[in-house]
């Protein structure tokens, strides 16, 4: 069970930093075939669920995923009924093989989480994690701030000097869209292509990567970076980091960052 300890610790942290009050946010996450056996036998269906696109490219893959109105902060003392396991059998099947045990189903925003998954895969073998979470901050600078992704990623970049080592391809931004349906899992995925963390305007961020802690780190930088804009940007500046310091820095960590933005 130590992968079902390891996610049920993450979403503890997420929910102690404030970010999926109520049963806001979810997680979807690539498991290895050994450590769903670890869980439970994987060839037993319990029930299957039916998606409205094609997941050809992900058939056999396993993913455990935070149930439809569950809250992160029961994770903990009941993982079996707030998470479930499901393996992709065909285009547009997932089968059950654990969790959602008293009659739950994956989050309404499932089909983003598995688009994005399908179009990580194509950047990244070796992506495994997508998490969604209501990014205090982040959602502050949707209300104030233009919906540019060059704008946002620019800001970000300058408020610490590691924003641009930890998301050096910037970050991407969609004005409000419905949640849970077709039409934002199409628009976040596709810009998947390019970045690793779109946010959501007046809702939120989706964060990508390979890792569990690597995800976690992504979303406290930018949730962090977006926390000191909130702090200074209606304030006078006297000194910042300007667009030749961001080059120095890229340069003397080896970065290859988004050009078009400060250069």
């Amino acid at each position: 069970m130590k992968v079902i300890n390891e996610v049920t610790g993450i979403l503890n942290l997420l929910y102690t930093h404030g970010w999926d009050e109520r049963n806001g946010g979810n997680l979807s996450y690539i498991l290895e075939e050994e450590e769903v056996k670890s869980v439970c036998d994987p060839n037993v269906v319990l029930r299957t669920f039916e998606y409205d696109f094609d997941m050809t490219s992900i058939i056999g893959k396993f993913f455990i995923i935070t149930g439809t109105g569950t809250y992160f902060k029961n994770m903990v003392a009941a993982p079996e009924v707030n998470l479930g396991i499901i393996k992709i059998i065909d285009k547009s099947h997932a089968a059950l093989v654990w969790g959602y045990s008293e009659g739950g189903r994956p989050t309404s925003e499932s089909p983003t989480h598995l688009q994005c998954h399908i179009e990580r895969l194509k950047q990244d073998p070796n992506h495994r994690l997508v998490i969604h979470c209501h990014a205090t901050n982040v959602i502050c600078m949707t209300h104030v701030c233009p919906l540019d992704s060059n704008f946002f990623t620019e800001k970000l970049w300058k408020m610490q000097t590691e924003s641009i080592v930890v998301f050096p391809e910037g970050v991407a931004v969609l004005p409000w869209i419905l949640c849970g349906g077709t039409q934002i899992g199409i628009e976040t995925a596709n810009l998947m292509k390019e970045y690793r963390s779109v946010i959501w305007a007046q809702h939120g961020i989706f964060c990508t990567g390979k890792t569990l802690d690597e995800v976690f780190g992504l979303i406290e930088t930018i949730e962090k970076a977006a926390e000191i804009y909130m702090k200074v940007y209606d304030k006078k500046i006297y000194q910042s980091i300007t667009n030749e310091n961001l080059i120095e820095i890229a340069q003397a960590f080896k970065i290859d960052y988004r050009h078009g933005i400060i250069d």
